[in-house]
């Protein structure tokens, strides 16, 4: 009887599971031409179309192509993120009104 060992490696050692659980950003699709002139996309019909995660630093929108496996990690980990944020600035409001209403309370 012969034994086989079978060896499972991750693609370069990432897995959708190494998503972050929060991701400030959208997960949009770009389509757009590559420019080669006998390409399927020059008639502006089919264009090519990649999964990108968009975010900004400082001004400027920078972009995470999203291989097919992370799109949907990715996108759940921006959701988190807007919902927590969401509750920081619910948070936030709650505060500020309670601090205007003490200052306008007669001492």
């Amino acid at each position: 009887m012969e034994v086989y060992r079978v060896w499972v490696v991750a693609a370069r050692g990432r897995t959708a599971a190494s998503v972050p659980r929060m991701l400030r950003g959208s997960v949009v699709t770009h389509r757009r031409r590559c420019g080669k002139p006998n390409c399927r996309c020059a008639s502006g019909e089919e264009l090519h179309q990649s999964v990108v995660l968009s975010y900004s630093v400082a001004s400027r929108t920078k972009f995470v192509m999203l291989r097919a496996d992370e799109v949907e990690a990715v996108r759940a980990a921006t959701e988190r993120f807007r919902a927590a944020k969401a509750q920081l600035e619910a948070r936030a409001d709650e505060g500020l009104a309670e601090l205007i209403e003490r200052r306008s309370r007669p001492d």
